[in-house]
C-alpha cells in the first residue's frame, strides 16, 4: 500500500470528522462510508463520558475538530516532505497510550502507518473507545490497512519497537521492560507560561484555554506561571473569569476542594477566585485545579534556568519573551509536525 494512499485515506477521515461539532453536527453527502460511521459516532460522543468523567462532550468535540483540521492534504504533504520511507522494511511497532485526553495517542498511530510499519496498539483503559472508532473508519475505508493495524487487550508482543507514554513511575518500568528493544519512552512533562506584566485582557483569556481545556489533563495545558518579582495577579484572574464555569463540573469541583483543603491545612499562602487556586512552589505539576507561579527577577535568568530544565516541560507560552515559546491560546492547537517532547516520531521510525 502506498504512501499516497495511506495520505488520501486520512484526508478522508477528516472529512468525516469535519461534520462533527458541538453545537450542531450536519452530515454531509460527499463523506464517504457515512451510512455505517456517522450516526454511531454520534452515540460514541454521547457516550464518551460514561467511559470517562473528564471526557466531556465539549472536550471530545474539541479534540474531533482539531484533527478534522489536521488531517488535511496540504498539512499532510507540509509534514511529510521532510521524510522518505521509500525504503522502509515493515516493523511491528508497538504503542501503550495514555488517555489523559481525547485521541491523545492518534498522532503516534497514524506516524506509525504513514512510516510504512505496521502497528500494535495498546490503548488506556481510559480511552478505549475512540481510537478503535477511528481505525475502524480508515479500514473501512481502505480494507488494505487491516494488514497493519492490530489492537492488543494484554501485555504487547512480538513487536520490535515501541513508543510508550505514562507517568514518571510508569516510564522505568517501560524502561526497563523494553530495554532491548528501540523506543520512545515519553514521561510527565508539564506547560508553562512566562509573564512580564505587559500582557493585555486578551493575551489572559487565551492563556485561560491554555489553562483549563480538558480540566488541565494534558501535557500541554499550562500549570505554572513564570511572573517578574512583585508581580499582582489582578489582571490575570479578570482575564480568565469567563472559564468560571469550570467550577459547575462535578469532578472539577471535587478536585477544587480538595486541593484547596489540603494547600489550607498546610497553611500555605494561596490566591484563590473561586474557581483557580494559584500558589508559590518550585514543582512544574500542579493539580487538577491549581496553577503554581515562580518570581524571577532576570529574565536572562530565566530563559537559562527553563534551558537547563527542559526535560520537564513540554511547551512554553510568551509574548516572544523565550525562543521558541508558542502564543497564547495555542498550546491545545499543535500542528502535525509539532512533536511532543521535541522527539520526531518519524525520524525515529524512518530509522527502524
Amino acid at each position: 500500500m502506498t504512501l499516497e494512499h495511506k495520505k488520501n485515506t486520512l484526508v478522508e477521515l477528516g472529512k468525516f470528522l469535519s461534520q462533527f461539532h458541538l453545537e450542531k453536527s450536519t452530515p454531509n453527502p460527499d463523506v464517504l462510508k457515512n451510512d455505517l460511521f456517522y450516526t454511531s459516532f454520534l452515540d460514541l460522543i454521547e457516550l464518551s463520558q460514561s467511559h470517562n468523567g473528564w471526557y466531556t462532550p465539549e472536550n471530545v468535540y474539541f479534540a474531533i475538530n482539531s484533527w478534522a483540521n489536521a488531517l488535511t492534504k496540504e498539512n499532510l504533504e507540509k509534514w511529510l516532505s521532510n521524510y522518505n520511507f521509500e525504503n522502509t522494511t515493515p516493523k511491528t511497532v508497538g504503542l501503550v497510550l495514555a488517555g489523559n485526553i481525547p485521541l491523545v495517542g492518534f498522532h503516534d498511530f497514524i506516524s506509525v502507518l504513514l512510516s510504512g510499519h505496521n502497528v500494535q496498539v495498546k490503548t488506556s483503559s481510559n480511552d478505549q473507545m475512540l481510537l478503535p472508532f477511528l481505525a475502524n473508519y480508515l479500514t473501512s475505508v481502505e480494507p488494505a490497512l487491516l494488514n497493519y493495524i492490530h489492537f492488543s487487550e494484554g501485555k504487547l508482543t512480538d513487536f520490535d519497537a515501541v513508543i510508550a507514554t505514562g507517568s514518571n513511575n510508569t516510564a522505568r518500568y517501560f524502561e526497563y521492560y523494553f530495554k532491548d528493544k528501540p523506543s520512545i519512552i515519553r514521561k510527565n512533562r508539564n506547560s508553562v507560561a512566562v509573564l512580564n506584566g505587559s500582557e493585555t485582557a486578551a493575551d489572559f483569556e487565551a492563556l485561560g484555554e491554555d489553562i483549563f481545556r480538558y480540566f488541565g489533563l494534558g501535557c500541554r495545558n499550562v500549570s505554572k506561571l513564570f511572573v517578574p518579582k512583585g508581580y499582582v495577579f489582578d489582571a490575570f484572574f479578570e482575564g480568565i473569569f469567563k472559564y468560571q464555569d469550570v467550577i459547575h463540573y462535578e469532578k472539577y469541583a471535587n478536585n477544587y476542594d480538595y486541593n484547596k483543603a489540603v494547600f489550607l491545612m498546610s497553611n500555605f499562602k494561596l490566591l484563590d477566585n473561586g474557581f483557580l487556586t494559584i500558589k508559590e512552589d518550585a514543582s512544574y505539576s500542579s493539580p487538577i485545579s491549581s496553577v503554581f507561579y515562580e518570581f524571577y527577577d532576570d529574565l536572562e535568568d530565566l530563559k537559562t534556568k527553563l534551558a537547563a530544565e527542559e526535560e520537564q516541560i513540554q511547551c512554553i507560552v510568551s509574548n516572544n519573551l523565550i525562543p521558541n515559546s508558542i502564543p497564547f491560546g495555542k498550546t491545545q492547537k499543535p500542528e502535525l509536525w509539532d512533536y511532543a517532547d521535541n522527539v520526531d516520531t518519524l525520524a525515529f521510525l524512518a530509522n527502524l
